[in-house]
């Protein structure tokens, strides 16, 4: 059994960020191609609390190099406060011809730039061409996440728009940016609606459990990166060009996407999927309509960027290594 703690898997994941889009991309393709078997998530709720959720997510990812495997991720909106990390998860791999464990390791770091990653291939299909400013509604771990690949999915962006609830925390969380990609330039904003009709690009990263924006103020042609899939009213997801890399998944658990079709009774409203989107190599920028991409996160890519740190790490023998396990 191998074991990786959250620093070990970091350093890995930090080695070069065009690996991470990689796998996400391959992942994502062969998924649209059917070459994954994704079973619904579990979510683990505590009585009434409709904030704080353990997740549980299995998945295989076929090809080559198969892998098969479990994420158990919690999200405490709450621990922010306590000056804590508000997401915090595990991981499993499993062995495609045994079936035993082999590998168990912290996935935060996993988590996070998967989700990241997802959204920013989704932006470098469909954002206008030559993109330059995005806003980032919530300053926290995903919306860094994902500008950190953005910065390579859209190539020519220069300046970022931040808006938190927290003013202090957009200030932060902008210093930080600057530090670690000094070409971009960070501003805050205090008007929200008036800040998204100005940007063709936007990510919505928020601990939002229910619906509590619209989407009117964005103009044609722009980009909604819906990463935390539960910000958008229903009648702003019927009224826009929707994305998903999987209906299915995306369809549950009162999501945006998931009101909209309870709204109709179909699900004629959203267009094809990521994966379909990045198979083809072209562009699928909409410059007449707004276009809402809602990625559920799915388990396939944990699975296959844990196998690939894994196998890094056996490559450059980092990790701890437990003999007989199971024995």
């Amino acid at each position: 059994m191998l074991i990786l703690t959250e620093k070990q898997v970091r350093s890995l994941l930090d080695d070069d960020d065009s690996v991470v889009l990689d796998v996400v991309r391959q992942t994502y393709v062969r998924h649209a191609a059917g070459k994954t078997v994704v079973p619904h998530s579990v979510f683990l709720r505590f009585g009434d609390d409709d904030r704080n959720r353990i997740i549980g997510l299995p998945a295989w990812v076929g090809g080559e190099e198969q892998a098969a495997g479990f994420k158990w991720v919690a999200s405490f909106p709450g621990n922010l406060a306590r000056n804590m990390p508000r997401a915090s998860a595990v991981m499993t791999l499993n062995s495609t011809r045994t079936g035993q464990p082999e590998a168990f390791l912290a996935a935060s770091a996993i988590s996070a730039r998967r989700t990241g990653a997802s959204a920013a291939l989704a932006a470098g299909v469909l954002a206008p061409d030559g993109v330059d400013r995005v806003l980032l509604v919530g300053c926290g771990v995903i919306n860094f996440e994902v500008l950190r690949y953005l910065t390579s999915t859209c190539p020519d962006l220069r300046q970022v728009a931040l808006y938190d609830q927290d003013p202090g925390r957009a200030e932060v969380f902008g210093v930080r940016v600057e530090q670690a990609w000094p070409r971009l330039r960070c501003r805050t904003e205090d008007d929200l609606g008036a800040a998204m009709g100005r940007h063709d690009l936007v990510s919505l990263a928020t601990t939002a459990t229910r619906p509590h924006m619209d989407a009117s103020a964005c103009r044609p042609g722009s980009v909604v990166l819906h990463v935390s899939l539960r910000d958008l009213t229903a009648n702003s997801i019927l009224g826009s060009r929707n994305v998903v890399d999987d209906a299915d998944h995306v369809c549950r658990a009162g999501t945006s996407i998931h009101l909209a079709e309870q709204q109709v009774d179909n699900r004629d409203f959203i267009g094809p999927s990521i994966g379909e989107l990045l198979a083809d190599g072209a562009r699928h920028a909409d410059p007449a309509a707004v276009t809402v991409v809602s990625p559920f996160g799915l388990g396939a890519l944990d699975v296959a960027l844990a196998a690939e740190v894994c196998a890094q790490a056996r490559a450059k023998g980092l990790g701890t290594w437990i003999d007989g396990f199971l024995s």
